[in-house]
């Protein structure tokens, strides 16, 4: 035996409570325990002999006095220190087994040695060996409640020698078991000693105490015998099978995955219950969004259409009590010469009859240049729109639009080359200008003729009086400064203010940051849903601690750090959020289709997508890390003694 103590404890004390309410459990204990001793600990309920295992096995600290473990002041040593000695030097062996009731019988054996890093393959092979040398070979995919009480402690026993089990702290082993049973584990830890555990019995049965070589009886927190220190030379376990090995990040990460999945699917009901939140938040984003990204691009296909640097200058002021104007094609000459003016265009437009054979059509004419389909972004689909000499000429050619040449040609005959009367005047038909009401939702877009200006002012309306003059703008950046020019060109011109001027890429700029705000507020909408959906992790991961306190506990007792406890429960508030954002992209995708199949414009973009996800295990980690920062923050032993 070494004549150094293992364990060395001086004037030890533990008090619970403060003031009045205070209790003194140990009131200075003086123990030297050796390598290699197997001692039993003997006392009634009460006695403080639990509270020593606790403080023995660093699961709980004193409230004064000294405790020295190989030479170590455990005081000096920080919460992984000691969590780190727990899972590498000490193996517990509790009266109410304290298994995790949702992991396997292999699984449980094998938790220390997770804790302290040991590589997947090495220590599965050990704990297999550990079943089969206990008979448990057979159960070890077995969970703790299909197991015996007999073969849950053993599981117990294996759990505490996976790591080597230099010492074994065993508290009342055998009070929650048969004769038989409580046989064998007496067994168990006789051979252990045997070898050179370290053994701690505690217990109150004197029967039970014999086992041990050396015997410790405890009263009232103090010791009142000792049979001494057992003589003779003992085995020696060496080293640690596994110290100071700390597992990579990602095995770490590995593990409680692992771990995270099996706690999420042991009560399936509340976590699907909490996934809804997660699932209706990201679904409203991803369906939210690709609604105000359909709108928006709408507005956007719209302003493409009809042009997005346009000025329209018509006559009269802008109020009921300004001057009436005129307006003719010698002010669209003017309008020309405006720097920045790519094109100015006189429009005059007005009802009409249009006859082909035996149809009659009431709709509108549009006398207008050949810059007509330039300035109004306005393609020909069939044909050529008419040409600069045609003007000239008082030519009576005309395009037609997409939906007179459906009427007047309903059998589908190419109408190019065709005549048709306009107020009695034949015209011929040169071409069919491309359809804008698919588009812009307006069916009278397509509803119209256009005739070469000198044409309709002379022979269709009888006048030269425009009803507006439409005006391309080479920037639409500078159409404020481009309407002051025109405004000061056409004032000098007519000596007064007789018109208006429609800047419509200022128009189209508010709409665009119209549209643009709906979106955004859709997304705030959804941002909301998401939120509360993480507000509900949060809470159901703080019903989860309260409910696993006693697991915690477990874990820590095994050799689990504070951090690996935080990652435990921060890796579960994760999948959840993740695996309810997966489900939410799923069912946001199949509403953004139902509303296609309703009529609504929808666009998916990968960023939703992206943003959604992302959101959405952020909520994860933002909500889950309070209660998994008050799981990490429990004291071990407080957290066993929960029922």
């Amino acid at each position: 035996m070494s004549s150094q103590p293992l364990i060395s404890l001086r004037g030890l004390r533990r008090t619970y409570g403060q003031g009045e309410a205070a209790v003194e459990v140990l009131r200075g204990v003086d123990l030297d325990i050796f390598r290699g001793e197997f001692v039993a600990i003997m006392g009634a309920s009460g006695s403080g002999k639990s509270t020593l295992m606790n403080i023995l096995g660093l699961l709980d600290r004193p409230t004064a006095g000294s405790y020295h473990f190989d030479s170590r002041d455990t005081a000096l040593l920080s919460s992984d220190h000691l969590a780190a000695l727990r899972r590498e030097t000490f193996g517990f062996i509790f009266q109410q087994y304290n298994l995790i009731s949702t992991a396997t019988a292999l699984e449980n054996v094998e938790a220390p040695a997770i804790y302290a890093g040991m590589p997947t393959d090495v220590r599965r092979g050990r704990a297999i060996e550990l079943l089969d040398r206990l008979s448990l070979s057979e159960r070890a995919d077995h969970l703790p409640s299909q197991l015996s009480g007999g073969q849950q402690q053993r599981i117990s026993i294996a759990r505490a020698l996976i790591n080597g089990g230099r010492v074994i702290l065993a508290d009342e082993p055998t009070g929650a078991l048969d004769s038989k049973s409580g046989a064998d584990v007496m067994d168990l830890l006789v051979e252990l000693a045997r070898q050179g555990h370290t053994v701690i019995l505690i217990t109150h049965d004197a029967e039970v105490a014999k086992a041990a070589d050396r015997r410790i009886e405890i009263a009232d927190g103090l010791i009142l015998s000792d049979t001494g220190p057992r003589t003779g030379s003992l085995p020696d376990l060496g080293a640690p099978i596994y110290l100071d090995h700390d597992a990579s990040v990602l095995a770490d990460a590995s593990e409680a995955l692992k771990a995270a999945r099996r706690a999420l699917a042991a009560n399936p009901v509340r976590t699907a219950l909490t996934l809804l939140g997660i699932i209706i938040g990201v679904a409203a984003v991803i369906a939210l969004m690709a609604i105000g990204e359909g709108t928006r691009q709408t507005v956007l296909d719209q302003m493409a259409l009809f042009g997005t640097n346009r000025l329209y200058i018509n006559p009269g002021g802008d109020s009921a009590r300004s001057i009436g104007g005129v307006l003719t094609q010698k002010d669209a000459e003017v309008v020309r010469e405006i720097p920045n003016v790519a094109a100015a265009m006189p429009y005059l437009t007005g009802n009409v009859t249009v006859r082909h054979g035996n149809i009659d059509l009431a709709t509108t004419a549009t006398a207008v240049t050949s810059d007509y389909p330039r300035i109004l972004n306005w393609a020909v689909a069939e044909g050529q729109f008419f040409k600069e000499e045609d003007e000239r000429s008082l030519a009576t050619v005309t395009a037609i639009g997409s939906k007179i040449r459906q009427r007047l040609f309903p059998d589908g005959t190419d109408p190019i080359g065709k005549y048709i009367l306009v107020n009695n005047v034949p015209f011929q038909i040169v071409g069919v200008l491309a359809s804008k009401g698919a588009v812009s939702g307006d069916a009278d877009d397509d509803d119209t003729i256009a005739i070469p200006f000198s044409t309709g002012s002379q022979r269709i309306f009888g006048t030269p009086n425009v009803s507006w003059i439409s005006v391309l703008m080479g920037e639409s950046a500078t159409s404020d400064q481009t309407v002051e020019a025109i405004t000061a060109a056409l004032v000098e011109k007519h000596k007064i203010q007789d018109f208006t001027i429609f800047n419509a890429a200022a128009a189209i700029q508010a709409r665009r940051k119209t549209a643009d705000a709906m979106t955004l507020l859709l997304g705030f909408t959804a941002a909301i849903s998401l939120i509360v959906g993480g507000i509900g992790i949060m809470n159901i991961m703080l019903t989860t601690v309260s409910e696993r306190t006693r697991e915690i506990g477990i874990r820590m007792a095994t050799g689990a750090r504070p951090t690996d406890i935080l990652r435990q429960f921060l890796t579960e508030a994760v999948l959840l959020a993740c695996a309810g954002g997966l489900a939410g992209l799923i069912l946001g995708h199949l509403i953004g289709l139902g509303a296609v199949f309703a009529g609504i414009r929808v666009i998916f973009t990968a960023h939703a997508a992206i943003i959604a996800f992302v959101s959405a295990a952020a909520a994860g980690i933002v909500f889950g890390y309070m209660p998994a920062r008050r799981a990490a923050q429990l004291d071990p032993v407080v957290a066993l003694a929960r029922t």
